[in-house]
């Protein structure tokens, strides 16, 4: 990955070629992207005044002073760790449109839409709002949700599926500016086409009602309620929601694949009873995870960071969710005495942005072991490895898993 300029010089070259992008649409053919860590970017909702939301953009510079935390789930909270140092050199902080636009397959957007954060329904939105005199046919979109209020506090902006970050690039030289990028037709639509037809048929919903009354238009409705079904994920009762698109955290990952493993019969799962010492040092021996992340600990399905840490409530990639998923079906193919060694069941998909990538070979083999790894909302052919792995496809990812491992032989 490039790295960006140091902030104040990309602050100037940003400004300097802004005001080359707003006099002309045509200008935007001037501007390539940079592929990006997408765990190194957060969007945030940052209140003012009241019960109001900007959108902030914070880059985490590799190797510097942490620049935010997070905690929760719905929604994930943010510490905004950048306001209690100078931040230069640190962190990249993106707080207005010469920060930030649309890129919609390879085309900025930026002077057809309008970033605003709303609140509707209970949580908050990222809309791209057409301008007034935009090309025509262009709709609102959707691009990040919190999921949950945090009122008066800074919340994450979980980006909706098919979005990712890259940085904007003018002659190779990647500069201060983020996009918010996609490929294909977003929902609520845009008159360039799709450049890559899907890759697999999304899932038509079911015509019968929705076990839950926020997936009855999601692409993954039928995986998730099977899902439920074989227990090893529920949804939230107190409001007969799934929460789809929220994000998944590395303990409830690791929840998900002990529940689903105790299903396939000649497999052991046991929970520790009594922990003598906590896991890891993050995880202490009263959290609800700590025996089931014990357990994944002692049968090698997961591992920590670098630095002893587990981060049981940090949002699990989807690459990291591939790891996971391959470790498992390995455990549940060792305990019926086979081979750990998995069989390929169809052709491994190639994905155009896992090349160099820690779980390239991974999420390769996966994609092979009953498509358990797919494209990013089943489209295009990008895995999109550092992303936030959302409910929707981990409860599919793993019942493919599960169903693949009970069919080995």
């Amino acid at each position: 990955m490039k790295l960006a300029l140091p902030l104040k010089l990309a602050a100037l070259a940003t400004a300097a070629l802004s005001t080359t992008l707003w006099m002309s649409p045509a200008k935007a053919s001037l501007f390539g992207q940079q592929e990006v860590d997408q765990g190194a970017f957060a969007a945030v909702a940052t209140p003012f005044g009241s019960n109001q939301f900007n959108l902030m953009i914070i880059e985490q510079l590799p190797g510097r002073n942490q620049c935010w935390a997070e905690s929760g789930s719905a929604p994930i909270v943010i510490n905004p760790l950048w306001t209690t140092f100078d931040f230069s050199g640190h962190c990249g902080r993106f707080s207005d449109s010469n920060g930030y636009s649309v890129r919609i397959n390879n085309e900025d957007y930026g002077l057809d839409y309008l970033l605003r954060v709303v609140q509707r329904s209970g949580e908050l939105l990222l809309v791209a709002t057409p301008r007034t005199g935009s090309r025509p046919g262009l709709q609102e979109l959707v691009l990040a949700r919190t999921n949950g209020l945090n009122p008066g506090g800074y919340s994450r902006l979980v980006l909706t599926p098919g979005w990712r970050f890259t940085k904007r690039t003018y002659q190779d030289r990647t500069l201060g500016h983020v996009y918010f990028t996609y490929e294909g037709t977003p929902v609520g639509g845009t008159p360039t086409p799709p450049t890559t037809p899907p890759t697999t048929p999304p899932t038509t919903p079911p015509t019968t009602p929705a076990t839950f009354r926020d997936i009855a238009g999601d692409i993954y409705r039928t995986q998730i309620e099977e899902a439920v079904r074989v227990g090893f994920i529920a949804g939230f009762p107190e409001d007969n929601t799934f929460r789809p698109l929220a994000s998944l955290t590395r303990e409830q990952v690791v929840s998900m694949v002990f529940e689903a493993l105790r299903t396939i019969p000649g497999v052991s799962a046991t929970e520790p009873s009594n922990l003598a010492s906590a896991p890891f040092p993050d995880v202490a021996t009263s959290r609800w995870s700590a025996g089931k992340i014990q357990w994944a600990r002692n049968t090698g399905i997961v591992t920590g960071y670098p630095d002893g840490q587990f981060r049981p409530a940090q949002a699990v990639t989807r690459a990291e969710l591939m790891a996971i998923m391959q470790k498992a079906a390995q455990y549940s193919r060792t305990q019926r005495g086979m081979s750990a060694q998995l069989i390929q069941k169809q052709t491994p998909f190639n994905f155009t942005d896992t090349s160099g990538h820690w779980g390239n070979a991974v999420i390769r083999e996966m994609s092979g072991y009953c498509g358990v790894a797919s494209p990013l909302n089943e489209r295009g052919t990008s895995f999109a490895p550092n992303t936030a792995s959302l409910r929707n496809y981990a409860a599919t990812a793993t019942l493919r898993m599960l169903n693949c491992a009970k069919a080995d032989q």
